[in-house]
């Protein structure tokens, strides 16, 4: 086999057509391979995994040890012109700071204040793992649109006739209806009644077993006092907080409706 017959391995392809060597003409400018590093958010996030990588103890750190591979690694940044934001710098002065006093002489009486220099560094390290180790176990939650997809589901508008909701002002004014109905056909009797907000309730229960709708003013007696009048009150509306009744009004100002809830039996 000749040498012509020897196919080199193409560096490339342009048009299908494969290219054997470079051109000589070809430019590549010195800023074409750019190198990635690890990314950090921010200079404590740098310190922690520096601490981490190579087991040291965050409540004891060695910060000889600690500011000479945070100055390598900002050395390296600046080696590969990676920019430098500054509270990088500051974090790096703030080491050598804790390094210089760590190296000084320890008195023989300390204050109180003059505890470890390590000791707010330690702090915000400590808080800052914390705030990451949670922001990592949210991040492990399912989340919509990235671990899973929302189910929708159209439907035509179903048109559902509800009755208005009552208000207080409603039952206030059926109230006063009453009390004057009662005011006008009441008569000078002088007794002493015992009334029975439950035997109340339960004659309520019973005028309202096989009917619907019962208007509110036919659960009142006009001719009854006063007194009768407000334990029928006080056992409907005990009725309506036991969701045993429900009162409805189908029109403004109109009349209003009490009927019982599931068609209750009598008792």
């Amino acid at each position: 086999m000749s040498d012509s017959s020897v196919v080199t391995n193409p560096v490339v392809k342009i048009h299908g057509e494969p290219l054997t060597e470079l051109p000589a003409d070809l430019y590549i400018p010195p800023d074409a391979l750019e190198v990635f590093l690890d990314t950090f958010q921010g200079p404590l996030d740098l310190l922690l995994y520096l601490i981490r990588k190579h087991n040291l103890d965050v409540l004891d750190i060695p910060m000889a040890e600690l500011t000479r591979q945070y100055m390598a690694y900002i050395e390296m940044m600046r080696a590969n012109k990676l920019e430098l934001a500054a509270e990088y710098l500051l974090m790096a002065a703030v080491l050598i700071e804790i390094k210089s006093r760590m190296l000084l002489p320890k008195p023989v009486a300390r204050d109180e204040e003059d505890g470890d220099p390590r000791a707010e560094l330690v702090r915000r390290l400590l808080e800052y793992e914390q705030m990451k180790s949670a922001a990592e176990r949210l991040n492990e939650m399912p989340q919509a649109e990235r671990d899973f997809s929302l189910a929708r589901v159209w439907v035509d508008q179903v048109q559902i006739e509800r009755l208005p909701e009552v208000s207080v002002d409603d039952l206030r004014n059926a109230w006063l209806i009453l009390m004057a109905n009662s005011q006008a056909s009441r008569r000078h009797h002088i007794t002493r009644e015992e009334l029975s907000v439950r035997v109340h309730m339960s004659r309520i229960l019973r005028q309202l077993h096989g009917h619907h709708f019962v208007e509110f003013k036919e659960l009142f007696n006009a001719a009854a006092g006063v007194a009768e009048l407000v334990v029928t009150f006080l056992a409907l509306l005990e009725l309506v907080r036991e969701n045993q009744v429900e009162v409805s009004q189908p029109r403004t100002f109109g009349i209003i409706y009490v009927r019982p809830i599931g068609f209750l039996n009598a008792i």
